[in-house]
């Protein structure tokens, strides 16, 4: 079911969105070679405690997981890429490292994936993430009142073509507003003209991702964390956004510096 959200609950989801930003900008700064992924896990709960949010991710079990997720991050390296499980390992020079969270705050829900490079940048990385930013920013740019969802899908597959990344399908954005999965599912491949019409009030996750040479991906012994089946670098960007009757909003964008630490 589609549900329109009104401008005060748009500004709602801003709340949500701006902490979830401020939190990405703590992890980031964390991430540093020798760092533990349990340590930005641990660090994600404390915040979201001290905040009194609710993560989205804590007890998530989709038909696709193995169990309930019993983390607040998901945390993916190098050719990991989608719902990471956090575990005991330890950051090493030039990794690239996506971290993906939702939370809700009041009733509200956001979601948003970073992807950093920790110490030493590879050229060939730094091109991966630049490709995923710019795509989100396409798929931004189309979220207008009118447009079709498939404007904004065709829009991110034309950025990751103009790079020479292939797409996958099996897993792209999706509505958000009271829980953290609503309708529609975006896709990260489309046809322009095509789909749901655009309208002030609807809310999306859109969540370009991509591996550097393959679109198949297979799954971890976790049942969770989804890797490129080749074994490529992957990257991953993702924004909430609200469509209004002029530009798209983007939710979660932080306003201010990364949250203080204690």
């Amino acid at each position: 079911m589609l549900e329109l959200k009104t401008p005060r609950e748009i500004e709602a989801m801003r709340v949500t969105g701006t902490f979830i930003a401020e939190l990405l900008d703590d992890l980031a700064g964390r991430a540093k070679p020798g760092v533990n992924l349990l340590d930005l896990e641990h660090r994600a709960r404390h915040l979201i405690d001290k905040r009194g949010a609710q993560s989205c991710y804590w007890d998530y079990a989709p038909s696709f997981g193995r169990g309930p997720f019993r983390n607040v991050t998901c945390l993916a390296v190098n050719d990991a890429v989608l719902h990471g499980m956090p575990h005991d390992y330890a950051l090493r020079d030039a990794d690239l490292l996506t971290m993906d969270i939702a939370v809700s705050i009041d009733g509200w829900a956001a979601d948003s994936a970073r992807s950093v490079i920790v110490g030493v940048p590879r050229a060939q990385d730094v091109r991966l993430i630049e490709a995923t930013e710019r795509a989100l920013a396409a798929g931004i740019a189309a979220a207008l009142p009118g447009n079709r969802l498939g404007d904004i899908s065709a829009a991110i597959g034309a950025v990751a073509a103009e790079y020479g990344y292939l797409v996958n399908t099996e897993f792209g954005g999706h509505g958000i507003g009271r829980t953290m999965h609503e309708d529609p599912h975006v896709s990260n491949r489309g046809r322009a003209g095509r789909g749901l019409e655009l309208m002030p009030g609807l809310t999306l996750a859109l969540e370009p991702w991509f591996a550097t040479s393959t679109d198949k991906i297979i799954y971890d012994d976790d049942g969770w964390t989804i890797r490129s089946a080749d074994g490529s670098r992957t990257a991953h960007s993702e924004h909430t956004i609200a469509v209004t009757d002029s530009a798209p909003l983007v939710l979660t964008r932080s306003e201010h510096a990364a949250v203080a630490a204690r």
